[in-house]
C-alpha cells in the first residue's frame, strides 16, 4: 500500500484518480479548495472508504499541507489543484496567479520540507509529480510535428503562461533542492464528471436543453483528446516508472477540429434521443466571435511515455463517448 496526497481531488481529472488509487487499497488523502469546479459526488463510491481522507484547504496554506504529509506519511504528492479554465484567466488573471504559480510554491515548499525529514527507503521512494498541459507548448500549424518534451515553452494565454511557471518552479525545486519531482504534460482531457464549462460537457448540455451549441470563430481549431481514465493511468506509471527530474508528456492520439467534435456529439445525439420534431441536432450550432488569443492546434507525442513508460492509449475517442452522451440522456 502507498500513501497517497492528492490536490483538487474533487476536481474532474483528480477525482478519477482518486478513487482509482482507493479502489487499489492506497490511502489517499484528498485537499481541495472546494472551488466552483469540484464537486463531492466525483468521490461518493470511495468517500467513506477508511482509506480516504477528505481535508478542505486551499494550496497555498503551506502549513496544513506540510502537517497532513507528516499525520499520513505519505509516499507520493500528485498535485492537480489548478484553475484551468482559458476563457476565464482572460477575464480575470488574478486567481490563476494565485492558484496556478503562488499555490504550487506553497506545495513545493511543503514538500521539500517533509522530504528533508525523511530517511532510508521512505526518502528514496518518495515522489512529487506536477500535472500540467500541453498548452504550455503554445500552438502549432498544419503539419507541424506533435509536441515532445523538448519542445520550448511558448503560452500564449494567462491560463498556460501560469502552468508554465508553475512548471518551472517544479524543475527548480527538483534541481536546487533535490525534490523528486517529476511533470506530465497532457492534452485536453474528455470522460464522465467533466464541469460543463469545458467543450464537451457543455455542447452537451445545451444541445439537450435547446441552446446554442457556440463555437469560437470558424471551429478549425485543432485539440488533441485523452480520456480521463488513460491520463490516469499514465500518472501513475510516470509516478512509479518515470526518472526523477524528467518531463513525460501523455496525448490522447486523437486529433479533432471543433466542429467534428460538436458535429460527432449532435450525430450520437440523434441516435440516442432524436428531437420529437425531426430536427438534427445540428440547427443549434452557432459560430460566435472567436476567443482572444486562440491557439489553433495542439498535438502531443507519446514517444517517450511509450517507450520509457510502456504507457498506451485504450478504446476509441466515438466509443468513450457515445458512453458518455448516454449517461447525460439518461440523467435528463
Amino acid at each position: 500500500m502507498k500513501n497517497f496526497l492528492v490536490t483538487g481531488g474533487l476536481g474532474f481529472i483528480g477525482s478519477h484518480f482518486v478513487v482509482e488509487q482507493v479502489k487499489k487499497g492506497n490511502l489517499v488523502v484528498n485537499v481541495d479548495k472546494v472551488t466552483y469546479a469540484a464537486n463531492y459526488d466525483n468521490v461518493k463510491e470511495i468517500s467513506g472508504d477508511k482509506n480516504y481522507n477528505f481535508i478542505k484547504a486551499d494550496i497555498n496554506e503551506t502549513a496544513v499541507i506540510y502537517a497532513a504529509l507528516k499525520e499520513s506519511n505519505i509516499d507520493y504528492i500528485v498535485n492537480f489543484a489548478a484553475e484551468s479554465h482559458v476563457d476565464n484567466s482572460i477575464k480575470s488573471a488574478g486567481q490563476f496567479i494565485q492558484t496556478n504559480i503562488n499555490g504550487t510554491f506553497s506545495m513545493l515548499e511543503a514538500a521539500k520540507n517533509y522530504y528533508q525529514e525523511l530517511e532510508g527507503e521512505k526518502k528514496d521512494n518518495f515522489r512529487f509529480l506536477h500535472v500540467s498541459t500541453d498548452e504550455v507548448f503554445g500552438s502549432l500549424k498544419d503539419g507541424e510535428p506533435a509536441f515532445t518534451e523538448e519542445n520550448k515553452y511558448l503560452p500564449n494565454s494567462p491560463y498556460s503562461s501560469s502552468k508554465a511557471s508553475s512548471d518551472h518552479l517544479v524543475r527548480a525545486w527538483n534541481e536546487t533542492y533535490g525534490l523528486p519531482a517529476i511533470i506530465t504534460n497532457c492534452s485536453n482531457n474528455y470522460g464522465a464528471n467533466q464541469h460543463e464549462e469545458k467543450l464537451i460537457p457543455k455542447m452537451i448540455t445545451n444541445a439537450l436543453s435547446g441552446k446554442d451549441l457556440t463555437i469560437y470563430g470558424n471551429g478549425k481549431n485543432i485539440r488533441d483528446w485523452i480520456y480521463v481514465e488513460d491520463h490516469c493511468h499514465g500518472i501513475e506509471l510516470a509516478l512509479t516508472k518515470g526518472q526523477i527530474g524528467d518531463t513525460y508528456c501523455l496525448g490522447g492520439e486523437c486529433e479533432m477540429r471543433n466542429t467534428k467534435i460538436v458535429d460527432l456529439i449532435c450525430d450520437i445525439l440523434d441516435e440516442l434521443k432524436p428531437k420529437s420534431n425531426g430536427e438534427s441536432y445540428k440547427s443549434q450550432i452557432k459560430f460566435i466571435e472567436d476567443r482572444q488569443g486562440h491557439d489553433y492546434r495542439y498535438a502531443i507525442s507519446n514517444a517517450k511515455s511509450k517507450k520509457e513508460l510502456g504507457f498506451e492509449v485504450s478504446k476509441s475517442f466515438r466509443n468513450n463517448l457515445e458512453g458518455i452522451i448516454s449517461r447525460h440522456c439518461e440523467g435528463v
